[in-house]
């Protein structure tokens, strides 16, 4: 089959490896779409995020869907011919972790495009049927290879404690940013303030249904919140970018007993914060580690009409033309979104 291996820095090949075999347990899918992730570009760029190095070719790409074609043997929840998104990483199902619902804090973790690990740029992959959810009906397979990032959305979410009537900041608005916006906004947020320095984020933004969007390079987003909320702050800032300015800005724009969710990993994860500030608000401090349980809940939520994700696709690329991909979302930060990669020609719709 063919796949998208990353031979070095900078540097993508669509290469011949062999098709994988697949096991008792597991299913074959003919991959159809592929989202990029910021994290497929960091290691395409640098060669490694934090303590994950690429030390040798690797196939990136996560975010995926696709069609069963082949099923092992004992495999019962699913048929040939399903449309299919796999998430993206399996645990061992047998720590004190595992056990206790938190599977996605295994340290036994195998997860796509994670160094040693090979992703889902490639024409097929074989995956543990248990982590394989099929698509409702009225859900695209291109729709599908979005509901991993929606997935850290809704998350991020839930842990916020987003409820009807919320009134929300998130910080942030890249594609992780706009799932969260599209999340809060599912779970009854009455006013969601998004913010970013790239315009072309904020207007996606802004067409999908962002209350307020504030470009923090041209605005004063503390005299925006002081303004719609009495000077009383927001009940959740959910920050998606990782770095001192803003999560700064989270501590600063929550209201005193409001909720404060960390996403974003910044570049080495070493911040300053004005934690007396923080204290002194009474700020109850939540961070994500992916997510857990969530793609049933995303999937019913776009099959359902309450979130659309669609229009956050703002590039589309080919298959053969994954290097050129990779180059233009590396130097055009300004301009995309979110984009997407058809991996074949007859990609299910």
């Amino acid at each position: 089959m063919k796949a998208a291996v990353l031979t070095e820095i900078r540097k993508m090949a669509i290469q011949d490896i062999d098709k994988p075999v697949v096991q008792s347990g597991q299913v074959l899918i003919k991959i159809d779409y592929v989202g990029i992730c910021g994290s497929d570009v960091h290691y395409y760029e640098h060669g490694r995020i934090g303590d994950f190095v690429v030390k040798e070719p690797i196939i990136l790409g996560h975010e995926c869907s696709g069609t069963v074609v082949e099923k092992g043997e004992g495999v019962k929840n699913l048929r040939v011919g399903d449309r299919v998104v796999p998430e993206p990483g399996y645990a061992c199902n047998k720590c004190a972790f595992c056990k206790s619902g938190k599977y996605n804090l295994c340290e036994e973790m195998i997860f796509m495009a994670t160094p040693p690990v090979d992703g889902s740029f490639c024409e097929y992959i074989s995956y543990p049927a248990d982590m394989v959810f099929k698509l409702p009906e009225n859900v695209s397979t291109k729709e599908g290879a979005l509901i991993e990032p929606l997935a850290i959305g809704i998350y991020a979410a839930q842990r916020g404690g987003v409820f009807p009537g919320s009134k929300v900041l998130v910080l942030g608005a890249g594609c992780i940013g706009l799932v969260t916006m599209l999340a809060c906004k599912a779970y009854g947020a009455s006013q969601v303030i998004i913010t970013d320095v790239l315009d072309n984020r904020l207007k996606a933004a802004d067409n999908m249904g962002a209350d307020f969007t504030v470009n923090t390079s041209q605005k004063d987003l503390h005299a925006l919140i002081a303004d719609i909320t009495d000077d009383m702050g927001m009940d959740v800032v959910i920050d998606c970018v990782g770095i001192s300015p803003t999560i700064n800005d989270a501590v600063d724009n929550c209201k005193k007993g409001g909720s404060i969710v960390l996403v974003g990993m910044g570049s080495d994860g070493n911040v300053s914060i004005n934690l007396n500030r923080a204290i002194s608000k009474e700020i109850d401090f939540t961070t994500i580690f992916r997510y857990r349980n969530i793609f049933p809940t995303a999937l019913k939520m776009v099959s359902d009409g309450k979130i659309d994700i669609k229009n956050i696709i703002s590039h589309s690329f080919d298959f053969e033309d994954i290097a050129g991909a990779m180059e233009f979302v590396m130097n055009n930060k300004e301009k995309v979104v979110k984009a997407i990669v058809k991996m074949n020609k007859t990609s299910a719709r």
